[in-house]
C-alpha cells in the first residue's frame, strides 16, 4: 500500500480551531469517560511547520476503560487499530473522512487519535515535549528546518522521515530532561 507523500506546511492558525472542533465533538460524546483531550504533535505548537494533520490524546483514568471507549468511539466512526507496540496508548483509525461523526456529517479535519492512561509514558513524553517547544522559539524554529530538509530527503517515505527527527527529540528530551 503506497502510502501519501510527506508535506510539510508552514503553521497554520487554523490548527488549534481544527482541534477544538474534534475535541468538542469527543467531549460531548465520551462525558465523563475521560479526564481530558490534548492537542499534541507539531500542530499544537505555535509556530512550527508540521503536517496537516491533528493528532490528540485522549486521556483516560485507566485502561480498563478501554472496551467502554472503544465502543463509543466506534459510534462515531473510529475503529481501533491497538497499541501498535506502544504500552498505554491505543490508535484509533477514520472510517471515512467524517468521522468523528456529528449532526453536520461534513468532513473533518485530517487526524490522528490516540488513547493513553494519565499514566502513560507516551502520553507524558508527548505533552513535556510539547510544552518545552511552546516555550522556546529558538527551538520551533530549528526543529522547523530539520523537519522541511527530511521531508525533502524523504518524501515518499514516512518511517525514514520520522526516524530522521528522533535524534532531536531525544537530545531535546534529554536536556530539558530535570523540568519534567
Amino acid at each position: 500500500m503506497a502510502t501519501k507523500p510527506v508535506i510539510i506546511d508552514d503553521y497554520n492558525y487554523n490548527w488549534p480551531s481544527m482541534f477544538d472542533e474534534l475535541a468538542l465533538i469527543l467531549k460531548k460524546h465520551l462525558g465523563n469517560l475521560i479526564v481530558d483531550i490534548e492537542h499534541i504533535g507539531s500542530t499544537s505548537v505555535p509556530g512550527l511547520a508540521a503536517k496537516s494533520i491533528i493528532d490528540l490524546d485522549i486521556v483516560i483514568s485507566s485502561m480498563s476503560l478501554l472496551p467502554e471507549l472503544i465502543n463509543k468511539l466506534s459510534e462515531l466512526g473510529y475503529y481501533h487499530e491497538g497499541n501498535l507496540g506502544v504500552e498505554n496508548r491505543e490508535a484509533f483509525g477514520r472510517k471515512d473522512e467524517r468521522v468523528p461523526y456529528n449532526q453536520d456529517n461534513q468532513p473533518k479535519p485530517e487526524h490522528h487519535l490516540y488513547v493513553c492512561n494519565q499514566e502513560s509514558e507516551a502520553l507524558i513524553k508527548h505533552t513535556f515535549f510539547r510544552d518545552i517547544l511552546r516555550q522556546h522559539s529558538y527551538l520551533v524554529e530549528e526543529y522547523a528546518e530539520l523537519k522541511k530538509k527530511l521531508a525533502t530527503i524523504y518524501k515518499d517515505n514516512r518511517q525514514a522521515y520520522t526516524e530522521g527527527k528522533t535524534a532531536f527529540v531525544n537530545k531535546i528530551m534529554k536536556e530539558y530532561k530535570s523540568d519534567l
